[in-house]
């Protein structure tokens, strides 16, 4: 009997077919987007490096929270994004936002290490802009492509990079203490200048559109990639708590630094894992039988005047106009302005909220970090929570982002109070809430209107937080914060003339944040808009015609390997025959 093929030796050639397949496979780009959504969280650092913008540039704090807010513009308003991304592939979205992070982040370190002219402010809301700006094109060109590569584990994927997005801020934290040191906090710019470049730049040839094929491994995989990355949250938080006891020195944060890097590359074995399971079963096979089946027709509407003016059913695909002026759209936008704009607040005062409370530096870092951690453990609980209370118990998605809104004024709360030590628990609870509304919002959409606009109406929804973020942050808590500073200056004329006032005490943002929890417990009320709304939508079979046009996608594969197995088998009893004559 002739021996079958899966047995025979491994070529050279083989190998290095394999290798090609690898790198040019989907799993790898799952790979390369984790890596690229690592290094896209540079907007949430804003903290750290916030006093020293403040103080190289002489900046009161509403100029200050002026500057924030367009950093949330930037990185909020990816409607551009989401546009050039219909008409180009990937790679040139990436190509992109490297160059706009490198600009403008790498401006920004020149202006506040005086290595150029004092910029307008103007100029510094325009570089803080595009630089943020690069993050919305980093997750149209990565994340969007890879909701299209894997259509049935779009909550999954969503909650997966999403979640390396939140855990990107202590990621660089620890490399920006490897590499630079924790007293110079303006290079912190300089590596979210370069850094994120180089990873998009590096991956152009990986990101793009590959023809979605259903595996049974397909879910396990996407947990072992979870279980890494949480393993990687899990060492952050114990090097956090470890520096902030102990005080690591350069050589530790160097080790550090290797150990979160070696973490970060981890998934490479998913991948590899992944390839050889589909590269073992085709080179079991030797004849390859292509089955081709008729895609079903797409139902065409019967006027345009139709398509513009009547909304399809739930789940159905809108239109982009459709979509922007429905009362379900508007009550997911209004309830990302209270909800979004409160958290995204306390984040980016983080930095001033922490001084003003008498903290040290090195803590102002550490709230940064557990922000960033717990930012990422809000995306991936409420991705992958979301996922399973829906399907087991049909729990409605906007019913958990209200439960969210709700939890998030106990953060609110706690800096208005301001008590001794609490900003470390804030921390925990305003960055996991504000990380775990972004899959839910990002999920909500994709269910209600459908995929065939999701590039756009992605970047659409959160083009709300800029708008909350210069409501509750600029014209309440930098006006406030600049109030009070004058107060305690003396007020007067002389005090109006300094660009450099500083407050202390926890009536900095006790206010702020008290109109910050009453614009919460709005936004959770008007949710509760859409949970009624949306009830009878979620107690059906959502995914149902998902499923369906998935079957009929990967129904080649399957009946092509029915076959091939035939193929096989009648092989194999030839070979029998052969034997015994």
């Amino acid at each position: 009997m002739s021996s079958s093929s899966s047995s025979s030796p491994v070529s050279a050639s083989e190998w290095m077919q394999f290798g090609r397949q690898v790198i040019r496979g989907r799993w790898f780009m799952v790979f390369a987007s984790c890596l690229i959504m690592s290094a896209a969280g540079a907007t949430y650092m804003f903290g750290i490096y916030s006093s020293d913008l403040k103080s190289s540039l002489g900046y009161s704090q509403q100029t200050l929270n002026t500057i924030s807010f367009f950093k949330d513009l930037g990185a909020n308003v990816g409607v551009v994004s989401g546009l050039i991304n219909e008409v180009t592939p990937p790679s040139f979205v990436l190509a992109i936002g490297a160059v706009m992070n490198l600009f403008g982040y790498l401006m920004i370190y020149l202006a506040i290490t005086n290595r150029i002219s004092k910029p307008s402010l103007w100029q510094m809301c325009l570089y803080i802009c595009i630089g943020a700006n690069s993050q919305s094109f980093a997750n149209t060109g990565s994340l969007v492509t890879c909701v299209k590569n894997f259509p049935e584990s779009r909550g999954v994927v969503l909650g997966l990079l999403k979640g390396f997005v939140g855990l990107s801020g202590a990621i660089i934290t620890q490399l920006y203490l490897a590499f630079y040191g924790s007293h110079d906090t303006k290079a912190v710019v300089l590596l979210i200048a370069w850094l994120p470049a180089a990873i998009s730049l590096a991956f152009l040839g990986t990101v793009r559109i590959i023809p979605p094929l259903r595996h049974p491994t397909e879910l396990r995989a996407f947990y072992r990639f979870l279980y890494i990355s949480l393993a990687l949250a899990a060492y952050l938080m114990i090097i956090i708590i470890l520096d902030k006891q102990l005080s690591l020195s350069s050589l530790e944060s160097g080790a550090s630094a290797i150990v979160v890097i070696s973490l970060l590359l981890l998934p490479l074995a998913v991948v590899v894992n992944q390839e050889l399971l589909l590269w073992t079963s085709h080179r079991s096979v030797p004849v390859s039988i292509k089955v081709d089946h008729p895609k079903p027709p797409t139902p065409t509407p019967n006027s345009t005047l139709a398509r513009v003016f009547k909304a399809p059913a739930r789940g159905e695909n809108y239109t982009i106009l459709q979509a922007l002026v429905s009362v379900d759209m508007l009550v997911l936008f209004f309830t990302t302005i209270c909800g979004v704009g409160g958290t995204l607040t306390a984040i980016d005062n983080m930095g001033q909220i922490g001084a003003s409370l008498g903290y040290p530096k090195k803590s102002i870092s550490t709230f940064v970090s557990l922000i960033s951690i717990w930012n990422y453990l809000g995306r991936v609980t409420s991705g992958f929570a979301s996922e399973a209370f829906l399907a087991k118990y049909k729990f409605p998605r906007p019913l958990m982002l209200t439960m969210v809104l709700l939890l998030s004024c106990a953060g609110h709360l706690l800096i208005a109070f301001g008590v001794n030590g609490s900003l470390y628990v804030a921390s925990v609870v305003i960055g996991f809430c504000f990380g775990a509304q972004w899959p839910l919002l990002f999920a909500i959409i994709s269910e209600i209107f459908g995929l065939k606009y999701y590039a756009t109406l992605y970047n659409f929804g959160a083009a709300a937080s800029p708008i909350g973020s210069y409501v509750l942050n600029v014209r309440v808590a930098g006006h406030l914060y600049d109030r009070e500073a004058m107060r305690q200056a003396g007020g007067g004329a002389s005090a109006l003339a300094r660009k450099d006032l500083n407050c202390v005490g926890v009536e900095c943002f006790r206010l702020a944040f008290f109109i910050i929890t009453a614009a919460t417990l709005v936004g959770a009320a008007v949710s509760m808009v859409l949970v009624w709304r949306t009830r009878e939508f979620y107690k059906g079979d959502i995914y149902a015609r998902y499923r369906g046009e998935a079957a009929v996608e990967t129904g080649e594969a399957e009946m092509g390997g029915g076959v091939e197995e035939e193929k096989r088998r009648g092989e194999e009893m030839k070979s029998l025959e052969g034997v015994e004559k």
